[in-house]
């Protein structure tokens, strides 16, 4: 299993733990959001570590989550790399 799939699923367990609608509601809205990045995937700022990867922010605080993530411009495809809560 990928990373970013690892992470994802790790998120939504700890989530779960408090509250599954909670959880299955914010998969989905992640999800989504990640899907949206196909549409236009430069939209997003890089990240301050490699300016090679962009960084998707998901949420609201205190419950913002970051979607790291590189653009395939030869395949057209995004490739997520980490999904992390922000704090």
């Amino acid at each position: 299993m990928r990373r970013a799939q690892r992470d994802l699923l790790n998120l939504y367990d700890w989530i779960c733990a408090d509250s599954s609608d909670t959880a299955l509601t914010w998969y989905r809205g992640l999800r989504d959001a990640i899907r949206s990045l196909r549409n236009d995937p430069n939209r997003c700022p890089m990240t301050p570590e490699d300016r090679h990867l962009k960084h998707l922010l998901y949420g609201n605080k205190p419950n913002v989550y970051r979607v790291v993530y590189r653009v395939l411009e030869k395949h057209k495809q995004v490739d997520v790399l980490h999904v992390r809560h922000g704090a």
